[in-house]
């Protein structure tokens, strides 16, 4: 890859979120420049926001790429003709569309899944209510629907008994002018939800973080066990093998997360992908030598990737959820990091609201039991 101005390569990242601010530190580590396109001012990467703007607008993404050597991402929501365009000027894009498309698009992703012969939940893409409706009771009369594009972090996502449960959704669907389908899976009985990490560089290299243990609240995480305890070897091995089958079969460039149901009957399947740093990973800043974020950009950047051992026997991330109820997470530091001393802690930038991804804690150690309680402790204290 060319190098850019002052002899480094500048990586362009499109989203300003919390995901883009954390690529800062270790780029600024590895002698590369960053640049963001942020969606508004004020946005939790503007250290680095070196353009605002809609990257929905064609142009307002063009002309940020003519700034930098190679694009990636915050989120996956960039429209696909627009990074096509980007490639076919000549722009280094990383995860490629080829590939994120199968990140933006839950049918897309299920169908390629399958052909890869990968575990998935079983599945279909419904029209209209009444195929919606003998989906849900051919499999014991609940499922999951989900919009196709645009849903995260419980959001697109409903637990339905009857079709008309999600007739707005198709409402919407007609409405758009376009036709399409919602996604709909049977509702897995599962005992926890895992998550396996894979990076890997255009060249082919790929490493793989150990599998994480997630917990939800509401549809959002709420909390990460690195690596998953109690876990049986050959639920991990199926893990990795997995993600390898996954990065290498739809041609990932960067950090891709799968995630995954342990169901209660030993089936291990496939929930959904995400190519980008994920919230399974934050724990790497702290609990692996490197790091999701620093690996993420070694990834793009084509330079040989990290270790991704563990730097404790374990790790434990906590989300802070909501935050404060005056004032942003940093009034709390000298009370919360006084308390305790052992945890990271890491700030969003972002005003407090109910359920929002303010920041996060992580604390490394021995003993899961005593790591675990000082990571919710320390989380807890911000809200």
């Amino acid at each position: 890859m060319a190098a850019g101005e002052h002899g480094s390569i500048r990586i362009g990242v499109i989203g300003g979120g919390q995901l883009a601010r954390m690529m800062v530190p270790p780029a600024i580590h590895l002698g590369l420049r960053i640049s963001v396109l942020a969606e508004t001012e004020g946005s939790s990467a503007d250290r680095a926001a070196d353009a605002v703007g809609d990257y929905r607008d064609p142009e307002t993404v063009y002309a940020f790429a003519d700034t930098v050597d190679v694009v990636t991402f915050d989120h996956e929501h960039v429209p696909r003709e627009i990074l096509r365009e980007l490639e076919s000027r000549g722009v280094a894009v990383h995860p490629r569309p080829d590939a994120l498309q199968y990140a933006q698009d839950k049918i897309l992703m299920r169908q390629k899944l399958a052909e890869l012969g990968v575990p998935v939940p079983a599945w279909a893409a419904v029209a209209n209510e009444e195929v919606l409706q003998a989906f849900i009771d051919g499999h014991g009369g609940r499922a999951v629907a989900k919009t196709a594009r645009g849903g995260y972090d419980g959001k697109g996502v409903r637990v339905i008994s009857q079709a008309d449960e999600v007739r707005d959704w198709f409402t919407a669907l007609a409405e758009d002018g376009h036709g399409g389908h919602l996604l709909v899976e049977e509702l897995v009985d599962f005992t926890r939800e895992l998550s396996q990490l894979v990076a890997r560089r255009p060249s082919g290299e790929i490493r793989s973080w150990p599998v994480v243990e997630t917990v939800q609240e509401g549809g959002v995480c709420a909390e990460v066990i690195a690596p998953a305890p109690v876990a049986d070897p050959a639920t991990l091995e199926e893990a990795a093998r997995i993600g390898r089958i996954v990065a290498e079969g739809v041609g990932v460039t960067g950090v891709l997360a799968v995630e995954m149901f342990e169901a209660s009957d030993g089936r291990v399947l496939v929930n959904e992908l995400a190519m980008r740093p994920h919230n399974s990973g934050h724990f790497s800043i702290e609990g692996s030598v490197t790091s999701q974020f620093e690996q993420h950009l070694r990834a793009v950047a084509d330079l040989p990737l990290g270790d991704t051992s563990m730097t404790a026997p374990v790790a434990v991330m906590v989300n802070v959820l909501g935050g404060p109820a005056e004032g942003p997470m940093p009034v709390r530091y000298a009370t919360v990091l006084a308390e305790h001393p052992r945890a990271k802690v890491h700030s969003y930038d972002k005003q407090p609201r109910p359920g929002r991804k303010v920041g996060h804690v992580t604390v490394t150690g021995q003993d899961l039991a005593a790591v675990r309680a000082e990571a919710r402790a320390a989380a807890a204290a911000f809200r």
